[in-house]
């Protein structure tokens, strides 16, 4: 038996695996999202068109890379046993590449630097979540599966919301910054980057201290990338044996390109349909996180009580629901209330997500199966802004643009009907063995 929980892992080691969301979480929220992502288009590309393209580019050859490599990764993990090893390479990788982004001054001469950071960085944080998702089914019995999911999901909702209100107020939005910072040269803004990697540096150290992981196997490198790839050929060939991942793969794959749609045009609907300033827009963006986190935390009960399928599904009827009202209404309060009660269920369909592959990942396999849901999460994940981009351009309205993503999230639930529930008490593995 491969699994390090039969020698009863302690809370403080369990807290440890979830503090690493809370670490990581800073990158996308900081860099990715909001404050390099608005720098690298406001200060350093040429114009917000090229900047818009340049960045898209980036992020998404990035995807695109974590969409090929995650699979032969996993299956090469999963020969040599350990995952941390992976974790840590992976995360220095994104720890130095965004530490590195000081440099990157504001001027268009750093804008291949920028990228290349950004690609890295981002490359980087993707990859180690990979093997840290892998951990979760070695560290907790199913009866906790869910709640430690969803309350590390919420965890990291919560760590990238404090580094970047720590970001604003230490160092963006004050007169004079800290430490003889020079605001003409955006050095203020550049701390931030200084200031995630530490962030993610120092909270990701419990994680490599006090979790146990899988004892290592004797297997050299060269032995494990062919008996890795081998086997994910096999799994492949034999995809029959793993149907129901497969359906859950492909119902993933939707709803979580119409959840990186919202977030990719939340901010450009508010702006456009209802003149919210981008001081509005980023308020929003942290109580939309705000309430994601909160979801994620109070509906992990609800996946170890009825089971993740369930979980997913209410979480997505949650969903259509707000999404259709976001849609529909016309004053600007009724935006916040159902766009801040979307954040609710945007959390748990995440949290739930990862909860539902530990319970059904065959043990053998479940770095490569990791490698396939980061995949699932990455491969279509161009479709839902492209149709958003095309249907607003030819209907002349962002409302009726943005109503792909209700359609998406249908479409989503109703494959996830197809595939079978998973409960504490029932996985894929036992139903095969019964």
């Amino acid at each position: 038996m491969n699994d390090v929980r039969d020698g009863k892992v302690s809370k403080w080691a369990l807290f440890s695996w979830a503090l690493y969301d809370w670490a990581n979480s800073a990158f996308f929220a900081v860099i990715q999202t909001f404050v390099f992502a608005t720098y690298f288009v406001s200060s350093i590309a040429e114009n917000d068109a090229s900047g818009s393209a340049y960045w898209g580019n980036t992020i998404g050859a990035a995807g695109l890379v974590i969409a090929v490599l995650g699979p032969v990764l996993g299956s090469i993990a999963d020969q040599t046993g350990r995952r941390k090893p992976w974790i840590f390479g992976f995360s220095l990788l994104c720890i130095l590449a965004t530490g590195l982004l000081w440099f990157v001054e504001p001027s268009n001469n750093f804008l291949l630097l920028a990228l290349v950071l950004i690609f890295l960085g981002t490359v980087g944080s993707e990859a180690a979540i990979i093997f840290y998702n892998a951990m979760l089914p070695t560290l907790v019995e199913n009866e906790r599966m869910g709640r430690w999911s969803g309350w590390a999901w919420g965890l990291g909702y919560a760590g990238g919301l404090v580094c970047l209100v720590v970001s604003l107020f230490l160092f963006i939005q004050v007169d004079v910054p800290p430490f003889g910072l020079d605001p003409s040269q955006a050095e203020g803004v550049r701390a931030t980057f200084v200031l995630v990697a530490v962030w993610y540096l120092l909270f990701s150290i419990p994680l490599f201290t006090s979790t146990p992981d899988l004892e290592h196997r004797s297997v050299g490198m060269r032995k494990a990338v062919r008996n890795g790839w081998k086997q994910l050929k096999t799994s492949i060939k034999n995809v029959q044996q793993y149907k129901p991942i497969v359906r859950f793969l492909v119902a993933r794959m939707i709803f979580i390109d119409a959840l990186a749609t919202v977030f990719a045009f939340g901010g450009i609907y508010a702006a456009g349909t209802f003149d919210m300033t981008e001081r509005d827009v980023l308020i929003f963006g942290i109580g939309l996180n705000l309430t994601a986190g909160l979801g994620a935390a109070l509906f992990a009960w609800i996946d170890d009580w009825l089971g993740s399928k369930k979980t997913i599904l209410y979480a997505l009827a949650g969903l259509i629901l707000t999404t259709s009202m976001v849609l529909l209404v016309r004053a600007e309060l009724w935006f916040w209330v159902f766009g801040l009660l979307l954040g609710v269920f945007v959390g748990p369909v995440q949290a739930a997500s990862r909860t539902y592959m530990g319970r059904i990942a065959p043990e053998n396999l479940r770095n490569q199966m990791f490698g396939l849901f980061a995949l699932s999460g990455k491969v279509t994940a161009f479709v839902g802004p492209i149709l958003v981009g095309w249907l607003s351009y030819l209907a002349g309205s962002q409302r009726i643009g943005m109503s792909i993503i209700v359609l998406f999230f249908i479409i989503g639930m109703v494959l996830m009907l197809g595939v079978p529930e998973v409960t504490p008490t029932k996985t894929l593995e036992s139903e095969n063995n019964a």
